[in-house]
């Protein structure tokens, strides 16, 4: 490695792109797209890449995929952004190798969801404190708080609890939906000095981002086909120009409220990637969606509108 690779930290911030990942139309991982790819996010202003989340197919590549994979993102980022990894697993086996090849490889972190066999407090809780063993104390992670995806519904209290045992859980991936009071009690205990600080990057596509960066978020760990969308939003943002910050967020809503439709979402997230030449091609490695030629139109009459609102911003 000719490269120092970056760590996560309870200060990191901006945007990390959860990153699709790029298939041939025969199923098989498309390296050169990945390479493509990979510039096309950092070019638009991306902090970070999150690899093999819920919108990477990650369950669907096998064990060694997902380390070529890493690897292959990891050597092509060259140290120019950090890279996290999704590493969630119902057991801690599978979770420790592929940490453990992950950092060893430049990764940055891990970002763990809870299985969704949990159903209480205390089994989410002792399900952390293995996750912290799992991964190595030397190990940054984030925990996804995704209840939507998982069915686990994780309290603000417990939250801080794990925050306050285990010193390598370093930042809070909230997905929650309604959760902005979520991000207001943990930016309140960090204040009142109750809590260590962490960082609070927001998903679900960005839906709810001018409202989570008010209430205190550090940004967005999740995917759009338009990533830029969300750094000019935060750079809007940072400079205290709220008001833009929002014009620009409504100028990609509607694509962007299409996207998130469930099931369908990332089949419209990778066409709208291969139309802009992000990828060679927009395949789902089977099963998964494929786009009726109605909704085919959707899209390009939403990308076109879209256009022409950012045309008006400019």
């Amino acid at each position: 490695m000719s490269f120092e690779p970056q760590r996560l930290s309870a200060q990191s911030a901006g945007v990390f792109v959860i990153s699709v990942t790029p298939f041939t139309p025969e199923g098989e991982l498309d390296l050169p797209s990945t390479d493509a790819l990979v510039d096309f996010y950092l070019e638009r202003g991306a902090t970070g890449l999150t690899l093999l989340g819920m919108m990477g197919e990650a369950v669907k590549l096998t064990a060694a995929e997902s380390q070529r994979f890493v690897d292959h993102v990891v050597r092509r980022v060259a140290g120019r952004a950090p890279v996290v990894v999704g590493v969630s697993s119902a057991g801690f086996a599978a979770m420790r190798e592929l940490t453990a090849a992950s950092m060893d490889l430049g990764a940055a972190g891990v970002m763990i969801a809870p299985p969704s066999s949990l159903r209480s407090d205390d089994q989410i809780l002792n399900y952390y404190a293995g996750v912290a063993d799992a991964v190595g104390s030397d190990t940054p992670f984030v925990l996804q708080d995704f209840p939507l995806s998982t069915g686990v519904v994780i309290s603000s209290a417990v939250i801080l609890k794990i925050v306050e045992r285990h010193a390598n859980c370093v930042m809070l991936k909230h997905e929650d939906w309604p959760g902005l009071s979520k991000v207001s009690a943990l930016r309140a205990a960090q204040a009142a000095g109750t809590s260590r600080r962490i960082g609070i990057l927001v998903g679900n596509g960005g839906m709810f981002l001018p409202e989570e960066l008010e209430r205190g978020a550090d940004g967005a760990m999740t995917g759009f086909g338009f990533p830029e969308m969300m750094v000019d939003v935060m750079r809007a943002h940072a400079a205290g120009d709220g008001e833009r910050a929002r014009d620009l967020f409504d100028a990609y809503l509607p694509l962007a409220r299409y996207e998130q439709q469930p099931g369908l979402g990332l089949a419209v997230r990778k066409h709208v990637l291969a139309q802009r030449g992000a990828i060679r091609s927009a395949t789902l490695r089977t099963p998964g969606p494929v786009l009726s030629a109605a909704d085919v139109d959707d899209v390009h009459r939403l990308m076109q509108r879209q256009a022409r609102r950012l045309e008006a911003l400019s």
